[in-house]
């Protein structure tokens, strides 16, 4: 990141002193907004809107309680992201390197492998068998050792993963790990094979130790609650259990599922690829770190760029990943030449959430002066105690729109009508909208760019904080097309 001189960051304070001046004399709900609100049974002040121009040249369109602070669910993400795109840059990629502590005689590794994560979001099934391949191509048919699991670029408390919602086996809830793995989560796909009266079960990725059944029985009827037709039970790490059947109307279904036991998932899935390109294991898979003397890489495996990493975040509201790149704002090695976190904030030895938080901090105020900055938490918004203002966010997608990540961060924002989130949105602002989306029991919002009928492009932000959040989705549809009206 490029550091703010004095003069330039005093020319950013004043113009967001000038943009919170025009939200301050804008004008209230439209007509149409507020009768959704009154069909959907929702008091205003369950409500927040902002619509100002992207430019910032002009009074704000529409505004009430733009400066109350309101939990925004994943909309949260589009903070973390920006500060991603401005702290690191839209190049910036992750990196897992690989270690030996011995060497290759015969195809054989006399001793042990190491695998350092380094936050990758991105370690899929189809990218952990590119890994493995790229470690068979070193000559590797054998390790004689361990394979070690070096996570310790992360510093956190261990997080119960039913603990926000009651649903740990929800991939959404997988927590952050500096060696993650297709986001702790074994994808099963079920295949109807009419013939032999069966559906066939695909797993990615295999995972060593555990035992998923080759097939279950067909049923008749329609599709509908397929899951609960299977009658899974899950209670054992290492054994899945269907009672049920698959329905053959169903024709295919793919059920990610995060297994109990999500501390143990990333040995199983490395064993379990390892295997299936074909390598062989003398000793097991276990955790530790990369020893002191062992300072050269083998290979180091390259994740997309972060420009490509935001748009699986916010197109599809991923929430691990959003934690891992909010975690990553504080690994020390985050900075390609090396240098120290904005404003002089010192690296720690290791990446955690509360110094992310920290930098995200120290950047806010470089980059907004006094405006009262969001509470992160995770960086994902799956929080309760996440908060940000409408003015807040508005005023960073202005900043936005003026700086030269905008097309990067616009594009990982969903289309609606179009793809991600919003892709079944049925306003006139299909296709002509950029907004990230966010829901949690009790919350519901919207954020990003709009492109309205005379040629000019508004942010629009709108929060919903209420038992009954989910009806107000008729009010943001409302503001949407109202938004795009303007002639």
């Amino acid at each position: 990141m490029r550091l703010v001189g004095p003069a330039i960051r005093a020319v950013r304070w004043l113009a967001a002193t000038c943009l919170l001046g025009t939200a301050a004399h804008a004008q209230g709900l439209p007509a149409e907004v507020e009768a959704a609100l009154v069909r959907a049974k929702l008091p205003l002040d369950a409500v927040s809107f902002l619509v100002v121009d992207a430019q910032g040249d002009r009074p704000a369109r529409a505004s009430h309680r733009a400066e109350l602070a309101m939990n925004p669910a994943s909309v949260m993400k589009l903070v973390s992201t920006y500060a991603a795109l401005d702290l690191l840059g839209p190049a910036y990629s992750w990196r897992t390197p690989v270690f030996v502590d011995a060497p290759v005689r015969d195809g054989v590794l006399t001793g042990n492998l190491y695998l350092q994560g380094q936050g990758d979001p991105t370690l899929v099934a189809e990218r952990l068998w590119l890994l493995m391949r790229r470690i068979r191509g070193l000559g590797i048919e054998r390790i004689a050792g361990d394979i070690v699991l070096d996570r310790s670029a992360f510093a956190l408390a261990p997080i119960d993963p039913g603990g926000f919602d009651g649903e740990p086996l929800r991939p959404y809830n997988a927590a952050p790990d500096a060696l993650l793995l297709n986001y702790k989560s074994v994808v099963m796909t079920f295949v109807v094979d009419r013939p032999n009266n069966l559906a066939r079960i695909h797993v990615n990725p295999p995972l060593a130790g555990v035992t998923i059944p080759p097939s279950v029985p067909l049923s008749g009827g329609d599709c509908g609650d397929y899951r609960g037709n299977l009658r899974a039970d899950f209670s054992d790490p290492t054994r899945v259990r269907f009672a049920g059947s698959f329905p053959a109307a169903c024709q295919e279904r793919v059920w990610p599922i995060a297994l109990p036991d999500p501390a143990g998932f990333a040995g199983r899935a490395v064993e379990g690829m390892w295997r299936e390109v074909g390598g062989q294991l003398g000793g097991t898979v276990r955790d530790g770190r990369v020893p002191a003397g062992v300072t050269s890489a083998v290979l180091e495996f390259g994740s997309p760029t972060l420009a490509e990493v935001i748009r699986d975040i916010n197109k599809y509201s991923n929430n691990v990943m959003a934690q891992q790149l909010f975690l990553s704002l504080s690994l020390p090695t985050r900075r390609p030449n090396g240098q120290d976190a904005v404003g002089g904030a010192p690296s720690a030895a290791a990446a955690s959430f509360e110094a992310s938080r920290e930098v995200a901090r120290v950047w806010w105020r470089e980059r907004f002066g006094t405006l009262e900055p969001p509470l992160l938490d995770n960086g994902a918004g799956l929080s309760r105690g996440a908060r940000v203002s409408a003015l807040a966010l508005a005023r960073m997608l202005q900043v936005a729109w003026q700086s030269p990540w905008m097309p990067e961060l616009m594009s990982s924002l969903p289309i609606a009508g179009v793809d991600g989130t919003m892709r079944r949105n049925r306003s006139r602002a299909a296709g002509s909208a950029h907004l990230k989306t966010g829901s949690l029991r009790d919350v519901v919002a919207i954020a990003g760019y709009v492109h309205a009928n005379s040629g000019r492009r508004y942010v629009l932000v709108a929060m919903t904080n209420h038992a009954n959040a989910y009806a107000s989705r008729a009010a943001f549809d409302a503001l949407l097309d109202w938004t795009i009206r303007d002639e």
